[in-house]
C-alpha cells in the first residue's frame, strides 16, 4: 500500500502532473479512515478477545485481520500529514518502515482472505478431511508460518523506499527504481502475489463451493457465508484501482523512454497514485462495518457482545443441525457422499 504522487526514479527527466487533487482526495478519505477503522477495528479485537467464548478458525482468522487492519489505520496519521503538507517530514527511517508496514498489511490482509476461502473449500468438499483445522496448534502453526511469509514478501519495500527531492523542491518518500527492471519486478510482484494469483485461489475456491452445494440439498446461504463473500468482494473493489495503477507503471517502464505513451502513462500513475493508494486504506475500515451489518439481529438482545454473539458461530444458526454424511453407492460402483442438513455444513468445521 503507497501513498505518493510520483512514479520512479529511473528516469529523471520526467516531469509528473500535478497532483495536488489527488492529496487532498486521499487525505480526505484517509481522515475519514481512521475515524472509523481505528475503533472498529479494536472493537473487534475486544469483542473476540473478552466476549466470544468460541474461538473458531474464522474466528482466529478474523482476529487476525483486525490486528493488521487495527495496526495500519493506527498508521494513517502519519500518511494524513503527509498529504496535507504535500511532503514527507519523518525521515528516511521512517519513510521506509511505515510503507514496508503498509505492504505488509496488503499481503497479510489477501493471505488471510486467501485462508478463509480455502477453510471453507476444505470444510464444505471435504468434511471428513477438515480435521487439520480442528486443532488448535494445527490452526496457530499455519497463521504464523502465514505471517513469516507476509513478512518477506513486504521486504521490497524496505528496498525500493527512499526519501526523493523532486523538481519542486517537495520532499518526498516515494519508489526509487534506479532501472525500470527494478519497476516491473517489484510492482509486478505486488500485483501478482498480492492480488492476482490468492484472489485467483480465492474465486476458483467459491465457484468449487457453490457448484457443490448446487449437486447437494444445499439452498439456503448461511450468514457466515454471506459474510466472508462480502468481505472478499469489498477487498477487491477498493483494491483493483490500486494494481490497476502498478500495471500502469509496468507498462509506462516497458515503453520506449520518452515516448508518447511513457508520458501518458507516468502522468496518469502520478495524478491517480495517491487517491487509489488511500482508497486501499478503505478496506481496512470497511470489515467492522460488514461485521456491524451482519450482527445486526443481535444488536438488541446482547448490546455491545453482539460482535462476540456473531463470531461465535454462525452456532445459534445451525445448533438444531447436524452433519450427517452418508454413503450412496452409484450404479457405477463407487461410492459417493450426499450431505444432509447442510444448512450446517459450511460451519461444521468452524466449532472447532
Amino acid at each position: 500500500m503507497t501513498v505518493e504522487n510520483t512514479t520512479s526514479s529511473f528516469s529523471p527527466d520526467k516531469t509528473p502532473s500535478d497532483p495536488t487533487v489527488s492529496f487532498a482526495i486521499g487525505a480526505f478519505i484517509l481522515a475519514i479512515v481512521f475515524l472509523l477503522g481505528v475503533p472498529g477495528n479494536i472493537f473487534i479485537i475486544w469483542s473476540i478477545l473478552a466476549r466470544s467464548r468460541k474461538r473458531s478458525v474464522t474466528t482466529l482468522i478474523i482476529l487476525n485481520l483486525a490486528c493488521a487492519d487495527g495496526a495500519i489505520m493506527c498508521l494513517t496519521v502519519f500518511f494524513i500529514v503527509y498529504l496535507a503538507k504535500q511532503s514527507w517530514v519523518f525521515g528516511r527511517s521512517m519513510c521506509k518502515l511505515l510503507f514496508y508496514l503498509c505492504n505488509t498489511n496488503m499481503y497479510a490482509s489477501i493471505m488471510l482472505i486467501t485462508l478463509m476461502s480455502v477453510h471453507r473449500l476444505v470444510t464444505v468438499l471435504r468434511p471428513q478431511g477438515a480435521h487439520v483445522f480442528t486443532r488448535r496448534r494445527n490452526v496457530l502453526s499455519i497463521l504464523a508460518m502465514l505471517w513469516v511469509l507476509v513478512f518477506t514478501l513486504a521486504i521490497p519495500a524496505l528496498i525500493f523506499r527512499d526519501e526523493k527531492e523532486e523538481h519542486t523542491n517537495q520532499l518526498l518518500c516515494s519508489y526509487n527504481h534506479t532501472n525500470p527492471k527494478y519497476v516491473v519486478f517489484h510492482l509486478s510482484m505486488e500485483t501478482v502475489v498480492g492480488f492476482l494469483l490468492p484472489y485467483g485461489i480465492i474465486v476458483s475456491s467459491y465457484v468449487c463451493i457453490l457448484r457443490h452445494l448446487q449437486q447437494t440439498r444445499f439452498r439456503r446461504r448461511v450468514r457466515s457465508e454471506k459474510l466472508i463473500l462480502a468481505i472478499i468482494v469489498t477487498f477487491a473493489a477498493f483494491w483493483l484501482p490500486y494494481h490497476i495503477i502498478n500495471i500502469v507503471q509496468v507498462v509506462s517502464a516497458c515503453a520506449p523512454e520518452h515516448s508518447k505513451l511513457q508520458k501518458t502513462l507516468d502522468s496518469i500513475s502520478s495524478s491517480c497514485r495517491a487517491a487509489t493508494s488511500s482508497l486501499a486504506f478503505i478496506s481496512s475500515c470497511a470489515n467492522p462495518v460488514l461485521y456491524a451489518l451482519a450482527g445486526r439481529p443481535y444488536i438488541r438482545a446482547d448490546g455491545l457482545s453482539f460482535m462476540a454473539r456473531l463470531f461465535e458461530g454462525t452456532a445459534l444458526e445451525i445448533s438444531n443441525g447436524t452433519l450427517r454424511i452418508h454413503r450412496k453407492v452409484s450404479r457405477a460402483g463407487p461410492a459417493v457422499l450426499s450431505l444432509k442438513n447442510c444448512d450446517s455444513c459450511a460451519n461444521n468445521a468452524d466449532q472447532s
